[in-house]
């Protein structure tokens, strides 16, 4: 069941979205060689916490950190760890605020330092399919015309979409139904009606779109063990048009 928010849960919502969104700042201002990703992750739930939050991931589903921290060939659910992050690493960071009830859910890929010009591009074209997914949540679309947009701005650069993990809904639940696929085909899915919260999330990869999953049971990894890159927000779906509630 998708559920639908009020304006006052809306506005209940934008604290945690806000938390989450800042808590990536924080991990920007220490991202740099030397640097290890449990420092990262222990710096960004220290924020959470003292802005009045709780770490949306610490626990769920057993994860045992408050920030997924992947780097280079992971996608996703990176464990923070004593890896020290190098010159060219690509790091995406995945996060989310838990406040008044309501989750924030955002994730950004960093550069350290200096990266591969193959890797700059696909961090750009990564977040801007996340922006074309946006653009197309408007109400009366429906969940596959975000995941066209997504798709459509990503399949030419012959980069890999993951279809093994999707976005979602957020509420008063980390995750919400839809699911909001980064492919698929326009005017399919559930309809977009005003007061929709949803996670919008791409996950793009340098080649392919197969990946596997260590022996931790979180780390997923690109098959192909080229680098990979993760943006995402929670947006609102409003009569005005969709509204980030993750600016950072």
């Amino acid at each position: 069941m998708i559920v639908l928010k009020t304006h006052s849960e809306l506005e209940r919502m934008k604290k945690a979205c806000r938390i989450s969104a800042e808590s990536l700042n924080v991990a920007e201002e220490i991202i740099r060689p030397g640097v290890t990703t449990k420092e990262i992750d222990r710096a960004m739930h220290d924020f959470i916490v003292r802005s009045g939050a709780k770490p949306s991931f610490l626990g769920l589903y057993g994860f045992p950190a408050s920030a997924c921290i992947s780097v280079n060939d992971v996608v996703i659910h990176g464990i923070p760890s004593d890896y020290r992050l190098e010159n060219g690493d690509i790091v995406s960071i995945d996060v989310g605020a838990c406040c008044d009830g309501f989750h924030g859910d955002n994730a950004y890929t960093f550069v350290v330092g200096e990266t591969s010009e193959e890797n700059w591009t696909l961090l750009r074209v990564t977040e801007e399919s996340l922006y074309k997914g946006i653009e197309a949540a408007v109400v009366g679309n429906r969940i596959g015309d975000i995941s066209n947009a997504v798709q459509s701005h990503v399949t030419p650069y012959g980069f890999g979409i993951v279809r093994q993990f999707v976005g979602h809904g957020v509420g008063k639940a980390l995750h919400e139904e839809p699911e909001v696929p980064n492919f698929g085909r326009p005017g399919r899915g559930p309809r977009l009606v005003e007061g929709m919260t949803i996670a919008i999330e791409p996950m793009i990869t340098l080649e392919g779109d197969a990946v596997t999953i260590d022996a931790d049971k979180w780390t997923t990894r690109t098959k192909s063990g080229k680098c990979a890159a993760h943006f995402e927000h929670t947006i609102a779906i409003t009569k005005d048009g969709p509204v980030i509630l993750t600016v950072r």
